[in-house]
């Protein structure tokens, strides 16, 4: 939030907040905390990016470019998507107004932090997906359903993750105390599942998900345990968590509606990222290039539809929309929580 709010005004990121958000998100990993490593690298390129914009004494509007920059180059260096990585950072600012004058330094920032991951032996995030059926009516009627229902569980992934993080505030006001509650609640919570699923990234859960093996409650259980993470005080991203539920419900879906769970699991990945960041065009370009382009019109179809009925609900507060999902009006409306 302190990131994109700098973005839209003259507010300055802290230069500390690199290696803090640096360290607080490894101390959440390796705690066990239910959370991704993105938002931290968003915020620790968010904040190198305007380091150096004041270093050079540049513009003000040129600060906001270098910002973008080291947005772009960070999300593009963890999950190896070059092309999405700067559509996302000038997407998701403003819904509805894409910041184009930083088109060229971030696709410039973005694939040369993908290329500096490669030789540092990062591997790039490709997964295999079974059975991508034809473009025909049927199997498109089921895709759209899947989108509709994506944007149900972004909504409720939304709320609950706001809502938690309000309760926890407004119950335990000490920050340390609230910490030690959170982590006594996912304790809790990990003694009666009974196994590490829903702790850390969730990466071999998504692998799972993707070979087409899921339960129906996992999506849920990854909610819950987020929530308490997140609203507890601990540091991380909800992108990874995002694609964690979305897999395993698209999963689930394809089980049920007779179509092949290994697709409808990265159908629902990118649907689901689009109902909580409310970027479009950032999903396709990730599902394209994670997945590959045979699933492409399956992947716009669920995708469009899941931001069309996610309405204004989001994962970051400072998000804006310009304009009205429904009638093009002007709204300025805010992220609802």
């Amino acid at each position: 939030n302190m990131v994109l709010a700098s973005i839209r005004s003259e507010a300055r990121l802290p230069v500390q907040m690199a290696p803090l958000i640096f360290i607080s998100t490894v101390v959440t990993h390796l705690c066990g905390g239910s959370a991704g490593r993105e938002g931290a690298a968003l915020q620790l390129g968010g904040s190198i990016g305007s380091m150096f914009g004041r270093l050079f004494r540049m513009q003000e509007r040129d600060k906001h470019v270098m910002i973008l920059c080291g947005m772009s180059a960070a999300f593009s260096a963890i999950f190896r998507t070059p092309i999405a990585a700067p559509v996302f950072a000038m997407e998701v600012v403003c819904v509805g107004a894409m910041h184009y004058p930083a088109l060229v330094p971030s696709t410039i920032a973005s694939l040369t932090a993908s290329w500096l991951a490669g030789k540092l032996g990062i591997p790039l995030a490709k997964f295999s997906v079974q059975e991508i059926p034809p473009l025909q009516i049927v199997p498109s009627l089921k895709i759209l359903l899947l989108g509709v229902l994506c944007a149900g569980v972004s909504v409720l992934f939304c709320i609950l993750l706001h809502q938690t993080e309000k309760q926890l505030h407004s119950r335990v006001q000490n920050p340390y105390l609230r910490i030690l509650a959170a982590s006594g609640m996912i304790w809790i919570l990990f003694l009666l599942v009974r196994n590490q699923d829903y702790l850390g990234i969730g990466t071999d859960v998504i692998g799972r998900a993707l070979a087409g093996d899921a339960v129906w409650y996992a999506f849920l259980m990854k909610i819950l345990f987020t929530a308490v993470t997140l609203g507890g005080g601990f540091k991380g991203g909800e992108i990874v968590p995002s694609f964690f539920i979305g897999a395993v419900f698209g999963c689930c879906f394809g089980q049920i509606a007779g179509i092949s769970p290994s697709f409808c699991a990265s159908v629902g990945m990118v649907a689901l990222f689009c109902g909580v960041t409310n970027c479009p065009l950032a999903s396709l370009m990730i599902g394209i290039e994670l997945f590959g382009a045979g699933g492409a019109p399956y992947y716009f179809m669920a995708i469009a539809i899941s931001y069309l009925l996610s309405g204004y609900y989001g994962l970051y507060g400072e998000q804006s929309f310009l304009y009205s999902k429904f009638t093009g009006a002007v709204v300025n409306h805010k992220t609802r929580k």
